[in-house]
This record gives structure tokens, C-alpha cells and sequence, in this order.
């Protein structure tokens, strides 16, 4: 049996007025270079968005993303506040999900692992529109952080 698997999702949707987006985590680098060690990567995505693995699968449907993350070799999934966390809440696959300014009481699920740096970050208007937010990398759990909750 080959090598078990993380799937990563890193992005977050490009905002109609094409503002840098911040739920976008910035230390994917770092975060894939440690669990690179032990688990292949797949990352999911769609076309123009950055590649960060050697394994980007883009543009899959809703069926295939949910085959890959359901298949026994994945170890688990990790998300920025994207689609992934409402598709794996429907087939019962917990993961893991890294929240930025958004909160996690309202947006998260109960069987993820939530990361969130603090609440002190969370912006006041939590159903406002993204367009137009500051991206503020400061935000967002350390990268040491995201791979302690993968490695347990």
C-alpha cells in the first residue's frame, strides 16, 4: 500500500474586487515542507489559483473531492475557510480548518479542529462582504501550530 495522504485546500475564493483575500493562511510553505516528511500532499484547488504541491488536482467535482478525502490512504484534511469544511460536514469527514478573522462559532464545525489564533481578531461584522477587508497575515495560528494538531 502506498504512502498515506494529506489533502490540502489552501484558498480561499478570488473576491470580486480582486482584493488579496483574508481567510487566505500564509504559512502553507512551512506547514507542507514538515508533513511532506511523513504523507504525500494533494492539494485541491481550481485554475489560476498558486500551486504549493507537486500533486495539485484542479477542478475536480464535488464526487471526486469526496472519493480522495474518503479514501482510507487520506490521513486528513486541512482548509482555510473555503467550501472543503461544508463539503466534508455532509459526508462526516472531520478535518481540520484554519480560521483567520472569520469565527469559527458561526462558520466552523463542531467535529473539526477549528484553529484559531484568538478571538481578539475576528472582524466586528461577521456577515459583511470580504471585498475591500486588509489581508493581515498576523491573524492566523503559526504554521508549528497547524502541524502539532496533524501530528497530534
Amino acid at each position: 500500500m502506498s504512502r498515506k495522504y494529506i489533502v490540502i485546500s489552501p484558498w480561499s475564493k478570488e473576491l470580486r474586487d480582486k482584493s488579496y483575500n483574508p481567510k487566505n493562511y500564509p504559512n502553507w510553505p512551512k506547514v507542507i515542507e514538515d508533513l511532506a516528511k511523513d504523507w504525500d500532499i494533494i492539494q485541491i484547488g481550481v485554475d489560476g489559483e498558486e500551486q504549493l504541491t507537486n500533486d495539485f488536482r484542479k477542478n475536480l467535482s464535488l464526487k471526486k473531492i469526496k472519493e480522495l478525502i474518503t479514501d482510507a490512504r487520506c490521513y486528513t484534511w486541512i482548509s482555510g475557510d473555503n467550501f472543503l469544511p461544508h463539503l466534508m460536514h455532509l459526508v462526516k469527514k472531520p478535518g481540520i480548518v484554519l480560521f483567520g478573522i472569520s469565527d469559527p462559532n458561526i462558520f466552523g464545525y463542531k467535529e473539526n479542529m477549528n484553529l484559531l489564533k484568538a478571538r481578539k481578531y475576528l472582524r466586528e461584522h461577521q456577515f459583511q462582504i470580504w471585498d475591500g477587508l486588509k489581508y493581515d497575515p498576523n491573524v492566523f495560528v503559526t504554521a508549528d501550530r497547524v502541524i502539532e494538531a496533524v501530528r497530534g
